[in-house]
């Protein structure tokens, strides 16, 4: 496997990254078999781990834990996150100091190991100082709790008043970015992919398969079962149909048709779509089952032509998202509260 360098770290990564999120409650609750998948992707090549802390409220943490026992640790690149809700004590999230300084010791603890090498932010905080947390990442890196600090879901904007903080404050810096990026997502092509590479930031996309929609599923004349990715879209209050929606399934059938044409399937053409761009590193697979594992390895070693990345700018236009909804987060700006004009007008 040809592996990339991320960002200016000097770390040399595999072009797929092994997602997590599906090992636990969420997805697969069967440690042992997670661990055979972890296993199973270590064994070909890939050298680079994703989690976060509240991937089932810290369960894939602890099975990435027992998958790197015994002597794996040091050949892996790990990486988690923080920022979500885990706990009902209103500080068990964010990213405050308070927050970060304890929660890293909880995820140090969950994965069996005294280092974490890209510890990252999931989410930006309205509420919290980017200096307060860029400060507490620092302590974390000169303590050797952590090696390199990233952002998750970050817009442009955030993106470089975070590096503009770190310069001015002499304080540590985000060397990558995870952003939602795939065929039917493709709004980072407008900002946060010429922001990273500006700054020299590696990019580690999420859901390069929209979720699943890339995944072969949708062909045209048939009707796919409900998925666990449609179970999961209903746990988080978001539907499955609307014209959002059908507009995608429309792009993933045409997609589909476009990739046999060229001796490929539709999860290869998604995959080397994403990591093909200049501005990726490493593109995060995040499979369920050994099954869905092994249709994703191949991607890393498939070419697209220029009359192929052609044809999937004509299905979905560059730095367009299909669905708003899957820019990963709503800024706070938008909520109904802060985007009112003026106070509503007391009856009398």
């Amino acid at each position: 496997m040809e592996y990339r360098t991320l960002g200016r770290t000097g770390v040399k990564v595999s072009p797929l990254c092994l997602g997590t999120m599906m090992f636990g409650a969420w997805g697969n609750p069967d440690h042992e078999d997670s661990v055979r998948i972890i296993h199973r992707a270590l064994d070909v090549g890939v050298n680079f781990v994703d989690t976060a802390d509240v991937y089932s409220d810290g369960e894939s943490e602890e099975i990435v834990g027992k998958a790197l026992k015994d002597g794996r640790r040091d050949d892996v690149v790990l990486a988690t996150k923080a920022h979500g809700q885990m706990g009902e004590d209103a500080n068990t999230r964010g990213n405050s100091r308070r927050w970060i300084v304890r929660e890293v010791e909880n995820s140090l603890r969950r994965l069996g190991t005294d280092y974490i090498d890209l510890y990252q932010i999931h989410r930006p905080d309205p509420d919290t100082d980017i200096e307060e947390t860029l400060s507490a990442l620092t302590d974390l890196v000169r303590d050797g709790k952590i090696l390199y600090a990233g952002s998750s879901t970050f817009p442009a904007h955030e993106m470089v008043e975070a590096q503009w903080v770190s310069e001015s404050r002499g304080l540590t810096r985000f060397v990558t970015e995870q952003p939602p990026y795939s065929i039917l997502t493709r709004g980072i092509e407008s900002s946060v992919l010429p922001v990273a590479r500006k700054y020299g930031m590696g990019v580690i996309p999420w859901s390069p398969l929209a979720g699943g929609m890339l995944s072969g599923k949708y062909r045209k004349g048939q009707s796919p079962e409900p998925s666990h990715r449609d179970q999961m879209m209903a746990r988080m209050g978001r539907s499955t149909e609307g014209p959002e929606q059908e507009a995608k399934r429309i792009a993933a059938e045409e997609l589909g048709e476009v990739a046999e044409e060229h001796g490929l399937s539709t999860i290869e053409l998604a995959l080397a779509f994403v990591i093909k761009h200049p501005a990726v590193t490493s593109a995060i697979i995040g499979p369920r089952t050994m099954e869905q594992l092994e249709s994703q390895l191949s991607a890393s070693e498939v070419s697209l032509s220029e009359e192929l990345l052609d044809r999937v700018d004509e299905i979905v236009p560059p730095g367009r998202n299909l669905d708003p909804a899957d820019a990963g987060w709503t800024p706070a700006s938008l909520d109904a509260e802060n985007r009112r004009r003026e106070p509503a007008r007391q009856s009398s």
